[in-house]
């Protein structure tokens, strides 16, 4: 195994190749940056837990981006849960909230009904790539019928990329000592890989073409590529505690998958916790609305306006709103 420059710990996504297997993937850590999104809201435990495997998977395919842009994941669905939305910034930066009905998951809870299918119920699941102002935005949609996220994470490459990816996530909370006594933390890890193969003979079999058969014979899958299978197997012995314990490093998680088939992997790319907001941006959004609209919001003689992602309020006198709005 050839080691990285430096340890990934936590907040880290670790790129890793598996040459033999011709297979490239990501593993990811989070830990502080994690916590530090879910402390700030107080979500319910179920709701917490569903937007951090969120956070992971958006981690794990955001990092990808080669270019500087955004990656966003957005989750509409009729469930108690009905929005997780996580963007993800490049280089490293990565922010998040969820929107629930505090009647309907205290319900769900209740009856011990807080799996991701349960809590978020049905609608669509959206991802997208976001080049900047001169660019087109790529959008990829996918149903969201009673599914887990990394059962969606498939059908998205499938459909997409159709790429064969396998997607594994967990989440845990934990308990560390400090001066102060006992203080709770969030983790969560999640492994990629896909399988892009480069000799010829795989490049082949994957791209088998299905021939002139009868209008209405249905379609004949191409055999599975052994070293595909493989990987699918050595996936599926991954267990949550491998990928949440930070005793358990992301390279040695991967030396125990891949080992005897040689792994490599290189620079990890660190994970920051960051909003985007800014007291410029909301003034900028407030001189789009109508002098009506801003009278509507003003609430006590003052607007406030509270940021989604980061809870940070925002305090306008409405007379300056009005008075920017006449200037411009």
């Amino acid at each position: 195994m050839t080691a990285a420059p430096t340890s990934s710990g936590l907040d880290a996504v670790l790129p890793f190749t598996v040459p033999a297997l011709d297979l490239r993937g990501r593993a990811v850590r989070l830990g502080p940056a994690l916590d530090a999104i879910l402390a700030r809201h107080a979500y319910p435990t179920p709701v917490a837990r569903l937007l951090a495997e969120a956070i992971a998977l958006t981690a794990l395919l955001g990092s990808s981006i080669k270019f500087e842009g955004r990656f966003i994941l957005q989750t509409r669905t009729d469930g108690p849960v009905s929005m997780l939305v996580v963007d993800f910034q490049t280089p490293d930066g990565i922010r998040a909230y969820a929107s629930f009905d505090e009647a309907g998951v205290a319900k769900a809870i209740a009856e011990g009904r807080v799996s991701p299918p349960d809590l978020l119920g049905r609608g669509h699941l959206a991802m997208t790539v976001d080049q900047g102002p001169d660019m087109q935005r790529y959008q990829g949609v996918v149903a969201l019928e009673g599914e887990s996220l990394e059962e969606v994470a498939h059908v998205w490459f499938q459909q997409s990329e159709q790429i064969p990816t396998r997607v594994r996530l967990a989440v845990a909370e934990a308990l560390t000592k400090g001066e102060g006594g006992a203080a709770h933390a969030w983790l969560a890890g999640g492994v990629m890989t896909q399988f892009l193969p480069e000799s010829e003979d795989r490049v082949r079999a994957r791209d088998l073409h299905p021939g002139d058969a009868p209008e209405g014979t249905e379609p004949h899958a191409p055999p599975i590529d052994d070293a595909w299978a493989e990987a699918e197997a050595l996936m599926g012995t991954i267990e949550d505690v491998e990928l949440t314990d930070p005793e358990v490093s992301s390279e040695r998680l991967l030396y125990r998958l891949f080992h005897e088939r040689g792994v490599r992997v290189f620079e990890p790319l660190t994970m920051v916790e960051r909003c985007r907001c800014s007291r410029e941006r909301v003034e900028t959004m407030l001189g789009q609305f109508s002098a009506e609209q801003v009278d509507d919001m003003t609430v006590d003689g003052e607007i406030v306006v509270t940021c989604e992602f980061c809870s940070t309020k925002y305090r306008f006198d409405p007379h300056a709103v009005h008075a920017a709005r006449a200037v411009d």
